[in-house]
């Protein structure tokens, strides 16, 4: 079956289907694998920076993994203070993860407009068939059915793109906004080791008995001159 048969048995409309079909799971498979990706690397090289002394407050890290450039920044604005993280991790988050965002919105397009392309599809097979009703008194079967075909498939072509699209769309995204919670909590988690590292050590005060203080062994209080 040649691409002319095939354009001829699915119409533009289908065409455009096929075409928009790929790239959504094109952008699917490859958003699912680079999220993937940035979290074993995030597993990794976080929990190795929380174990390395000083360099545990990823002041000096320069990974390129957005969860981690995340948390290293939260550190570097707000590492005398914990307050507004949430508000300064979501600008830092769209700010990191702007592709994969702009991922997600294509991805979600594609599952919109799949069925409007399939409905589009639908017509066109319709004026199919009532121009070739219309052409001649007696039309031929054939045509008729070609028609008719037109209008099944490229339903039922919307609706095969736009169900699995819509399904990949939100396991992303529930996915994506689980990144957001970590990246939260681990911000704070840094801070507090950070803060913990940068905290002074404080020198215990010597004892002190009945008002006197008591002064170790090794340095005996000199005795006080008797008087004559």
């Amino acid at each position: 079956m040649n691409l002319a048969a095939i354009y001829n048995a699915i119409g533009p409309a289908g065409c455009a289907l096929v075409v928009v079909g790929c790239a959504g799971v094109y952008i699917a498979f490859r958003t699912y694998f680079y999220l993937a990706l940035v979290w074993r690397n995030f597993q990794h090289g976080f929990l190795d920076l929380e174990n390395t002394g000083e360099s545990r407050c990823l002041r000096n890290n320069n990974s390129d993994n957005p969860l981690i450039a995340i948390v290293r920044d939260v550190v570097k604005t707000h590492s005398g203070h914990s307050q507004d993280i949430r508000a300064e991790v979501a600008y830092l988050f769209h700010r990191n993860f702007e592709q994969t965002t702009k991922s997600l919105c294509w991805l979600r397009l594609v599952a919109m407009i799949s069925p409007l392309m399939g409905l589009l599809g639908t017509v066109l097979g319709m004026v199919r068939v009532f121009q070739a009703i219309a052409d001649t008194a007696t039309p031929d079967p054939a045509q008729l059915a070609a028609g008719i075909w037109e209008v099944l498939i490229t339903t039922a072509m919307g609706l095969s793109v736009a169900i699995p699209m819509l399904i990949a769309y939100y396991f992303l995204l529930l996915k994506f906004k689980g990144f957001h919670i970590e990246a939260v909590e681990h911000s704070y988690r840094a801070l507090e080791l950070c803060q913990g590292a940068a905290r002074p050590v404080r020198v215990a005060a010597p004892a002190m008995k009945h008002g006197v203080v008591d002064t170790p062994a090794s340095c005996p209080v000199s005795p006080e001159p008797e008087s004559a």
